[in-house]
């Protein structure tokens, strides 16, 4: 993160952790090769890391959004709620994974619109949902339907936006520092 953490609190290990976070982190280290600063933090409350967890993995196996889409969904949400780490962490898994373009980077990364209509169509819609607090006008919704996106791709938007709900107020709260894997993505000051 670019700020100072707000709370103190303690950044759990898999030693560290009650059993119940330790076992989750644990699974991560498994799957990541690596546990996560953020998951660290979200350790000090088990059912802070397994709500995000849970939603995280639901998201990514049930949202009918392809794995660009799903990205377009998790930048746009973290950009606008200001969340450097997750920021650098799902611009590296855009770049990497999730066959996101150079182009398309960019503009997410910007707020900038996206050169594919389609995954803009999604942005436009991810960024009406989170800066009206899930309250957005018919026409958001009516273009992202347009878009040929149905209503359940809009209530996986709602899943997406409480999964980062718990990760980007976790990362604001403890200032969380980007993991080496995602520095060479992170966020800097003047992008």
């Amino acid at each position: 993160m670019n700020r100072e953490p707000l709370i103190e609190i303690e950044l759990k290990t898999i030693d560290s952790a009650v059993p119940e976070a330790a076992e989750m982190l644990t699974a991560a280290k498994a799957r990541l090769g690596f546990v996560p600063n953020m998951y660290g933090y979200m350790a000090n409350d088990p059912a802070v890391l397994g709500g995000y967890m849970r939603s995280y993995d639901a998201f990514r196996a049930t949202s009918s959004f392809t794995p660009a889409e799903q990205e377009v969904v998790f930048l746009t949400i973290s950009r606008i709620n200001g969340c450097s780490y997750c920021m650098a962490a799902h611009s590296m898994i855009a770049d990497r994974k999730s066959d996101v373009s150079a182009a398309s980077l960019a503009a997410l990364r910007e707020g900038r619109a996206l050169p594919d209509a389609k995954l803009d169509a999604v942005a436009q819609f991810v960024a009406a949902m989170v800066e009206t607090r899930g309250n957005p006008d018919k026409p958001a919704v009516d273009d992202f339907l347009a878009a040929g996106y149905r209503s359940r791709h809009a209530l996986a938007v709602v899943l997406a936006i409480a999964c980062k709900t718990f990760s980007n107020m976790t990362n604001h709260l403890a200032g969380t520092e980007v993991d080496a894997p995602f520095q060479p993505h992170a966020v800097t000051e003047d992008a």
